[in-house]
């Protein structure tokens, strides 16, 4: 695993890039939150901020899943799950902040092939990113919907390999939470770990 380089040049000898969307390429993680805060006004309950960000990653539905166990929650996690990704979709025309990993892809397009491999629903990624401007950049998209085991997990960036028709040994992954660095791991990919340069 290494550190978001400062050259965006630094990436050349792999064949293919990956990247995560929330967190990675955009700072869309307080909208998510907001988003499981409101869902859980409804519902009754409260979601810690340090619980949730321990969560980063991890698609919604097994957010969901975790938290009805965790707190014996009456409901369907699906239902809750739906319910927080309807009130995030209806959020998701605010301005989100691109952060530096997009320079890595920009500076690749149209010379390797790029995937956005994200435990958000499709959809949903796509309409974040064609809001940021990011999405004629990326020939794949992998959502949470497209695969049977999320993150950690390796099956979303296996999927964004194959769909690229790139051999995975040949592929590298920007990640900024633990799921998605051990999905990347598991994958048999070489990972960048982009939080310390997004975030100092």
């Amino acid at each position: 695993m290494s550190q978001l380089s400062d050259s965006v040049n630094a990436y050349d000898d792999y064949s293919a890039l990956i990247f995560d969307l929330d967190g990675t390429l955009l700072d869309s993680m307080p909208a998510h939150y907001q988003a499981w805060q409101q869902t859980a006004d409804e519902y009754g309950f409260e979601v810690d901020l340090d619980w949730y960000h321990s969560r980063a990653g991890s698609p919604t539905l097994l957010t969901a899943k975790v938290l009805v166990e965790k707190l014996g929650l009456d409901v369907e996690p699906k239902t809750l799950a739906d319910r927080k990704n309807a009130i995030f979709n209806g959020m998701a025309d605010m301005d989100v902040m691109v952060l530096p990993a997009a320079e890595i892809a920009r500076h690749y397009h149209g010379k390797k092939p790029m995937a956005v491999g994200t435990g958000t629903l499709t959809e949903i990624a796509e309409k974040l990113l064609r809001k940021a401007g990011l999405l004629e950049l990326f020939d794949v998209i992998v959502g949470a919907d497209q695969v049977d085991n999320p993150k950690p997990a390796p099956d979303t960036f296996l999927k964004c390999a194959s769909l690229m028709g790139a051999e995975k040994a040949r592929c590298v992954v920007f990640e900024d939470a633990v799921f998605g660095i051990e999905a990347a791991k598991a994958a048999g990919m070489d990972v960048v770990d982009v939080t310390d340069r997004q975030h100092a």
